[in-house]
C-alpha cells in the first residue's frame, strides 16, 4: 500500500491553468491597444506623443509580468510570515501621503520612490488579502464565534479610513472593504451577521442620499453630494460634476451594436475627460459596440470563473482564501466600473482591471495574479 502511494505521488502533476494566463495576457493586449486608441489625440495635444500613455502603460504591464512570473514560482504559503508586516507597510505607505503626497488632478493619492509613483491603496488592498487569509487561517473554528468574526471584521476598518480621509479615495476604501467582506463571508457560515450588515449598509446609502436631495443647500455633502445629485440628474449638472456622465452616455449610445469601428470615437477627442482611466469602457461601448462590451463582460466572467475552480480545489484554506480575495478584488472593480460608466451608480472614480490606464493598479493585479497561479501550481493532478 505505501509503495502505491509512493508511485501515486511520483506520477502527480502540477496543475498549470493555461487559460487563466491566455485571458490575463488578452485582457492586458485589449488593454493596451484601448489605452492607445483612447489616449493618442490628447498625449499627441499635450506632450506631441501620441504614444506617451501606452509606453507608460507598457512599461507597468512588463514590470507586472516579471513580477507574476516570479511570485507563481514562490510557494505561496510563504507569505504568511509577512502578512502582518504587509499590512503595517500598507498603513505606513498611506501616511507618508500626507508629508510627500503627489497631487493630480485635485487628488493627493501618489508617492513618488526614485522616478516611479505609487499609489498606496494598491499596495493596502493586496496587504488586505494577505492579512485576512493568514488571519482566517490560524483563527480556524474560532472564526465562527462572536469575538473572531468581529475581530477579522475589525481589521480593515482602519485601512479603509486612513484611505478615505488622507487620500480623499472613498472608491479605493469601498473596494477593500468589500474585499474583506466578501472574503469574511466565505470564511464563515454565519449568513446572519452579513445580512444585517447588509441592510444596515443599504439603510445608511439611503439615508445618506436622501438628506443630500432633500437638503435646502444644493451644496450640502460637499463634492461627493454634488456627485450623487448629478447621478440622480446628469442633465441638470451637464456643465458640471455631470459632464463626465453625459459625454459617456453619449459615447455608449452612439455605439449602437456593432460599434463605429476602432480608433474611431469622438467622444474621445476632447469630450470626455481622462478617456483612458476610468470611463474607458464607454469607449469601448462607442468604437466596439454592444457586442465589444459583452465581449469584454464575458471574458472577466470567464477570469473569475477560472479562479473560483483554483479556490474550490485548493490545497488549504489560506490558498482558497488568497484566491477569494483576488477574485472579489476584481469582481468589485468591474461591477463598480460598469456601474458607475452607465451612471447605475454615482461617479466614484474605479478603474476597469488590467484595462484602464494606471501603472500601480495593473502592476499589484498582475501580482495578485501571480499569487493565484501559486496557489493553482500546487494543486495536484493524480493519474490514477
Amino acid at each position: 500500500m505505501a509503495d502505491r502511494n509512493r508511485r501515486r505521488e511520483e506520477k502527480a502533476e502540477h496543475y498549470f491553468d493555461y487559460s487563466l494566463v491566455f485571458l490575463v495576457l488578452f485582457l492586458l493586449g485589449f488593454g493596451l491597444v484601448m489605452i492607445y486608441s483612447t489616449s493618442s489625440y490628447k498625449a499627441n495635444l499635450d506632450s506631441g506623443d501620441p504614444t506617451y500613455y501606452l509606453r507608460k502603460q507598457l512599461m507597468a504591464s512588463i514590470l507586472g509580468l516579471i513580477a507574476m512570473f516570479v511570485v507563481s514560482h514562490i510557494p505561496y504559503q510563504i507569505w504568511q510570515r509577512f502578512a502582518i508586516l504587509g499590512y503595517l507597510a500598507s498603513i505606513f505607505l498611506i501616511l507618508l501621503i500626507i508629508p510627500f503626497g503627489v497631487e493630480r488632478n485635485g487628488a493627493k493619492r501618489w508617492i513618488y520612490i526614485g522616478p516611479l509613483s505609487l499609489q498606496p491603496a494598491e499596495v493596502a488592498k493586496l496587504c488586505m488579502i494577505l492579512v485576512l487569509a493568514t488571519l482566517a487561517s490560524k483563527m480556524g473554528a474560532k472564526i465562527r464565534t462572536a469575538k473572531g468574526f468581529w475581530t477579522m471584521f475589525a481589521v480593515p476598518l482602519p485601512v479603509c479610513l486612513m484611505v478615505w480621509k488622507i487620500t480623499s479615495n472613498m472608491s479605493s476604501a469601498i473596494i477593500i472593504f468589500a474585499i474583506a467582506f466578501l472574503m469574511l463571508f466565505v470564511a464563515t457560515p454565519e449568513y446572519k451577521r452579513f445580512i444585517l450588515i447588509g441592510l444596515a449598509g443599504i439603510a445608511g446609502a439611503a439615508a445618506v442620499v436622501a438628506m443630500i436631495v432633500n437638503a435646502s443647500d444644493p451644496g450640502t455633502g460637499g463634492f461627493r453630494g454634488e456627485r450623487i445629485l448629478a447621478w440622480l440628474d446628469p442633465e441638470a449638472y451637464a456643465s458640471g460634476k455631470g459632464f463626465q456622465t453625459l459625454q459617456a452616455l453619449y459615447a455608449i449610445g452612439s455605439g449602437g451594436i456593432f460599434g463605429k469601428g476602432l480608433g474611431k470615437s469622438m467622444q474621445k477627442l476632447g469630450f470626455i475627460p481622462e478617456a483612458q482611466n476610468d470611463m474607458i469602457f464607454s469607449i469601448i461601448c462607442e468604437e466596439l459596440g454592444l457586442l465589444g462590451a459583452i465581449a469584454v463582460i464575458l471574458l472577466f466572467v470567464i477570469l473569475i470563473w477560472r479562479m473560483m475552480i483554483i479556490a474550490n480545489n485548493s490545497q488549504d484554506l489560506f490558498g482558497a482564501l488568497l484566491v477569494v480575495g483576488v477574485m472579489g478584488h476584481i469582481s468589485v472593480q468591474v461591477i463598480l466600473n460598469i456601474a458607475v460608466v452607465t451612471n447605475t451608480i454615482p461617479n466614484t472614480g474605479v478603474s476597469l482591471p488590467f484595462i484602464s490606464y494606471g501603472g500601480s493598479s495593473v502592476l499589484f493585479l498582475l501580482i495578485e495574479i501571480g499569487l493565484v497561479m501559486s496557489v493553482a501550481r500546487s494543486i495536484r493532478l493524480r493519474d490514477y
